[in-house]
């Protein structure tokens, strides 16, 4: 099955190996590299899921998490945390802020789909 994915992202380096990987594996992706277009882009285009990066310009993952959790639009739509913050209690954090999964930085480009898959199923 093939999937709109946004990944909201300011890291052109981390969006680039992202996009690339999940294109290679067929779904469509849409970019945005701050949270603001992020959330403008979500609800205008109805993605199936987001890939959301913490550490944001502008307004950072936790707020979207919260604004996409508010709005009607986006309230069913999965949200996986691609992050560097790796910390002891913040894959909890993020999962009580509203994400439906947790993946931390670098992303492991022989392991990263394998994860997507994984949220996806459950």
């Amino acid at each position: 099955m093939h999937y709109k994915i946004l990944i909201i992202e300011d890291n052109e380096q981390n969006l680039y190996l992202a996009k690339f990987l999940l294109e290679s594996y067929g779904h469509v992706v849409l970019t945005a590299l701050t949270g603001i277009e992020g959330i403008k882009l979500a609800e205008s285009s109805q993605p199936d899921f987001i890939l959301l990066d913490i550490q944001l310009p502008e307004v950072n993952g936790y707020e979207i998490l919260e604004k996409c959790k508010k709005n009607k639009q986006l309230f069913n739509t999965p949200i996986i945390v691609v992050t560097s913050y790796a910390m002891a209690g913040d894959r909890e954090r993020c999962m009580s802020a509203g994400a439906n999964g947790y993946i931390e930085k670098p992303i492991n480009p022989d392991t990263f789909m394998q994860q997507i898959e994984e949220f996806l199923l459950n």
